[in-house]
């Protein structure tokens, strides 16, 4: 299971350098609105320093990590709803991704043209904010529209429940709100989910600050993490050892790399489970909360529909211990049934029929 971050704002505010840094694709980056016409995609491997240790005690061939995949996205301009700069464009490749990495300028550069002539990240976050919301009403019309002609023929008790959810939707959009702002049960998301609706989206606001801000508590809001792309792009032109003794002279405990991906698996409820043998050592994602079976089929869907026993172990666990064996004669593996919850970090050896 792998997922999509898409990296969107306004134009010239580092999207394309941020995204160069992350993935570290070489994409035009030039001083002007809209150099990035097409979505640029690059896959990541997710850092996890358990999948080494793991690797080197099972004398594993590879190392498999986890990946994500960003989108770097074409800036969205005021009017964008409309057709403005790239308008639909825009909006249709956004609806792909799984949540929405809004980066908003925080950093002071006179060599970088800001497109309202000022630094105003508040103002800037309002902009896009509206824009997506303007579009989601637009394709929650249309939809309402549809329903409700439906309505007029045969009684259709589905209808209503799909009506009410609409108008909930809509009536939180023309109140300049995001969907994503309210609780949605199990049936009005079933309702929601093929509209592909923008707001809906869980989103992280990424501030692109300026070097000399690194380590400042800037007071910015609670759903908001802050990154300096200009640091991220020096990182990613480091060796592995040369990075992390830059990031110990700037007081950084780790790269944006990392807190945005710890951030985005905190966002949408993801997980981290391992299978680790002499053929490989593997990172595998699922979602908070999934049973073992359910886990198991995201390896190969014939091991969850085949699922006998799980043989679990925490990795420092079985780090500790030597190996699986070792942790065997310890009484530290664990055999777990059908119902139990896999946890981040759990090593894990399916059996199945």
């Amino acid at each position: 299971m792998s997922f999509s971050l898409g990296i969107v704002g306004l134009p010239n505010v580092g999207k394309s350098t941020l995204f160069k840094a992350l993935t570290k694709n070489k994409v035009d980056i030039a001083n002007y609105p809209f150099c990035t016409i097409d979505p640029n995609v690059g896959v990541v491997a997710v850092p996890d320093e358990r999948l080494e240790k793991l690797a080197l005690m099972s004398e594993s061939a590879k190392i498999v990590p986890t990946t994500i995949e960003f989108v770097d996205i074409a800036g969205l301009v005021k009017g964008a709803s409309q057709g403005q700069g790239l308008g639909n464009k825009f909006l249709a490749n956004i609806r792909e991704v799984d949540a929405i990495v809004q980066v908003i300028r925080h950093f002071t550069d006179n060599n970088v043209i800001h497109v309202h002539g000022e630094i105003n990240p508040d103002y800037d976050k309002q902009i896009i904010n509206l824009e997506l919301i303007l579009a989601d009403l637009e394709t929650l019309t249309k939809h309402l529209d549809k329903v409700q002609s439906k309505m007029k023929g045969a009684y259709d008790k589905g209808l209503d429940a799909e009506l009410e959810t609409l108008e909930k939707a809509r009536v939180t959009l023309e109140k300049n709100e995001l969907l994503n702002s309210l609780t949605w049960d199990i049936e009005q998301a079933k309702i929601l989910k093929p509209l592909n609706l923008l707001t809906i989206k869980p989103i992280i606001y990424l501030y692109n600050i300026d070097e000399a801000d690194v380590n400042k508590n800037l007071g910015l809001p609670d759903n908001a993490i802050a990154i300096c792309a200009k640091i991220e792009a020096e990182l990613a032109d480091l060796e592995s050892v040369e990075a992390q003794e830059y990031l110990k002279e700037l007081g950084l405990k780790q790269s944006g790399l990392t807190t945005l991906i710890q951030t985005s698996y905190k966002l949408l409820g993801l997980i981290t489970f391992i299978t680790t043998g002499p053929m490989e050592t593997k990172a595998w994602t699922v979602t908070s909360g999934a049973k073992a079976p359910q886990a198991a089929g995201v390896i190969h869907t014939d091991f969850e529909a085949g699922f006998i026993r799980a043989e679990v172990i925490n990795w420092h666990e079985l780090l500790d211990s030597g190996g699986w064996n070792q942790a065997k004669e310890k009484g530290l593996m664990r055999m777990e049934g059908k119902e139990y919850i896999i946890q981040d970090g759990d090593t894990v050896h399916f059996h199945f029929n």
